[in-house]
């Protein structure tokens, strides 16, 4: 999931949310990690997982679960490194020795299948609960009205707040509409105090605030996509993303990772960064005195009764279509979307269950839980297979800097809409 949460910043994206911290029928996964595989002859799938997503024991776990309901069953799960990964994934989509499953970024899913070499899953969508998905991973997945990628992980930003310094400034309750969000953060850029850091080109950010105001990133207009900062949508989450900026000294020309604003919010004078929850494990190795000073809540919406629009980062499922086990892989797949494996997952790693009826699984874990509430109203990145040629010189960071240091917003704006226009109808 690294290049789905903060693509810039990989490994700390990554490293932050892991530090927080088999089966089925059709109605109910309770028996998913059997999966309807024991009409199935025994076979050897080969299983890949990105480094880092999953710990040794969550693996093992479901390794032994699984392999004990097929028996003659083995899972070869082969752990692939992320430097390189896409070449290799397209190459072995393309090839005729495909593993059987893989877990592949949400917002990847576009691209490679793309390719024609990713299995058509939606008439696997019910059985699998698919109504209950969280939004932001089972968009992604979906590629002109086909699923390719089945929802696995999740996890997304919240804001990290210090205690204290809300205590100080009155602040019982964490803010849980826009204008009360302003009202405290205003009450708390005082003293010698910021009342958030916040970066002028935390883009993932600006997107839920767009996504908000009903607008997007980009929108496809027939067979094209067209970028769309230079709608009044765009235009107004960038405003209340300017109003909020201006109430602390977050540099207006760098993102969250220069400097890491975990390092910043550990000298105790911030009140507010918006980060995964993992940063919070960040925070104290910088300044162990924290421990007992951060508190976490849900990036506020326009009202009460909604949180605010976030980006969803997190892992899909693919079958590769030159998997030589279909009916295993797809049960190898729903045993990892199932109810048992997302509870030991959700529980060990911090993650958010892949279905919102699990989101309680979380209860106990502060960061998760809060991050859990967010992930509702969870987004993705315009599902093109373009996309990472956006962020490949990011022309939103751009148009962000520029509003923030006195641009016209309408003229940076469109400039911003066509560079993404571009990018996404050139060929991949």
């Amino acid at each position: 999931m690294r290049s789905r949460l903060i693509p810039a910043a990989a490994a700390l994206a990554l490293a932050a949310v892991t530090g927080l911290t088999a089966c089925g029928s059709s109605s109910d996964d309770s028996s998913d990690s059997a999966g309807g595989g024991a009409s199935a002859a025994p076979a050897k799938l080969t299983v890949w997982i990105m480094q880092d997503s999953m710990s040794d024991g969550v693996l093992s776990r479901f390794k032994t679960s699984f392999e004990a309901a097929h028996k003659g069953t083995t899972l070869d799960i082969q752990i692939q490194p992320w430097d390189g990964i896409g070449q290799k994934i397209t190459s072995a989509l393309a090839s005729k020795d495909a593993p059987d499953v893989m877990e592949v970024g949400n917002t990847q899913v576009a691209q490679y299948a793309a390719s024609g070499g990713v299995k058509d899953l939606t008439d696997k969508v019910t059985d699998l609960q698919g109504s209950d998905w969280i939004p932001g991973l089972a968009d992604p997945g979906k590629v002109d009205g086909k699923q390719y990628g089945i929802p696995w992980y999740a996890a997304n930003r919240v804001v990290i707040y210090n205690k204290d310094l809300f205590a100080k400034a009155g602040i019982t309750t964490p803010p849980r509409t826009r204008a009360e969000w302003i009202a405290d953060t205003t009450k708390l850029n005082t003293g010698g105090n910021e009342g958030i850091y916040l970066p002028g080109q935390t883009w993932y950010a600006l997107a839920g605030f767009v996504w908000d105001e009903g607008g997007d990133l980009a929108v496809k207009d027939g067979d094209q996509w067209k970028g769309s900062l230079d709608t009044p949508q765009a235009k107004a989450g960038m405003d209340f993303y300017k109003q909020l900026q201006a109430l602390g000294n977050g540099p207006k020309d760098s993102d969250e990772a220069k400097p890491l604003q975990a390092d910043v919010f550990a000298k105790g004078k911030s009140a507010q960064i918006i980060s995964v929850p993992g940063g919070a494990a960040v925070i104290t190795k910088a300044n162990p005195a924290m421990q007992d000073k951060i508190g976490f809540f849900p990036i506020p919406g326009k009202t009460a009764d909604k949180p605010g629009a976030v980006f969803t980062g997190g892992s899909d499922l693919v079958i590769p279509e030159a998997s030589q086990h279909q009916a295993l892989a797809y049960d190898v797949v729903k045993a990892l979307a199932g109810t048992a494996f997302q509870t030991d997952m959700a529980k060990e790693m911090s993650y958010v269950p892949n279905r919102t009826s699990l989101a309680s699984v979380l209860d106990g874990n502060p960061g998760a839980s809060v991050m859990a509430v967010g992930a509702a109203n969870g987004h993705a990145t315009p599902n093109s297979p373009n996309w990472a040629a956006v962020e490949a010189n990011n022309p939103i960071k751009q148009y962000m800097t520029q509003v923030l240091t006195g641009a016209d917003p309408d003229a940076a704006g469109k400039t911003a809409s066509e560079a993404i226009t571009k990018a996404l109808n050139s060929a991949s």
